[in-house]
């Protein structure tokens, strides 16, 4: 089973902007769970441009599924997830100031760096997933790091998916062919939407899990959380 993971980002975002709690991410989160989702993620960034540092306390108590926490490990990112203890932390190699992920880790240049976040991780009983490309080679550095988990980084998959769907899948499933080779659980994330979403699970059968935030959340302004929940659900079966 692939379970669908929602990024409510987006939420806050809305929220920050006028200031306030309205939307409230809180209420996000649990309804989120309600209609179906398998888990939560946030990605709190340094300038709390959309999840602040409160949310990511305030949120815990709320989840019954599965907590899922993206970021760069800086120091205060650590401290964090060590004190909150979500059930797993999704390592991001974005700058402080990023509009979005971008590109995944260089496992091979950061392998010392990355392996202490591993090993700090470890101690808590959190599990770890690393953000990559459709790369074999990082992929092999994902597993020498003794990662849980490797989250594909998809954009390209979805940029190219509308123009030759078997061209946009081939690197992601010789990826996660390698992963799974390796011991490396895989997840993935970043533009997945109801029109690329159920192609790419097809095709990779050992997906555990999928992040969406972006598109999840648009397809609510139009069809209700509940109906866009159960839509991407139905992508997943």
């Amino acid at each position: 089973m692939t379970r669908l993971s929602v990024n409510i980002n987006k939420i806050a975002t809305l929220r920050n902007s006028r200031g306030g709690v309205n939307p409230s991410v809180k209420y996000a989160a649990i309804n989120c769970q309600k209609f179906g989702a398998q888990g939560i993620t946030i990605h709190p960034r340094p300038d709390e441009r959309h999840i602040t540092r409160k949310d990511v306390y305030e949120i815990k108590p709320l989840i019954n599924t599965e907590f899922n926490i993206e970021g760069y490990p800086s120091k205060d990112f650590l401290k964090m997830v060590t004190e909150v203890k979500p059930d797993q932390v999704t390592l991001v190699p974005d700058t402080d100031h990023q509009l979005t992920s971008d590109h995944g880790w260089d496992t091979w240049k950061n392998i010392g760096f990355l392996k202490d976040v591993i090993s700090l991780l470890k101690e808590h009983k959190i599990r770890s997933s690393i953000f990559v490309d459709a790369n074999p080679i990082v992929i092999e550095g994902a597993a020498e790091i003794k990662a849980d988990r490797v989250e594909l980084y998809t954009e390209p998959y979805a940029v190219l998916f509308p123009i030759s769907r078997s061209k946009a899948a081939e690197p992601f499933i010789e990826a996660a062919k390698v992963a799974d080779s390796l011991g490396l659980d895989i997840n993935a994330g970043h533009d997945l939407s109801l029109e690329n979403l159920n192609y790419l699970y097809k095709h990779i059968p050992n997906l555990k899990e999928v992040s969406i935030g972006h598109a999840l959340i648009a397809d609510a302004l139009y069809m209700g959380l509940e109906t866009t929940i159960h839509k991407y659900l139905a992508c997943l079966k």
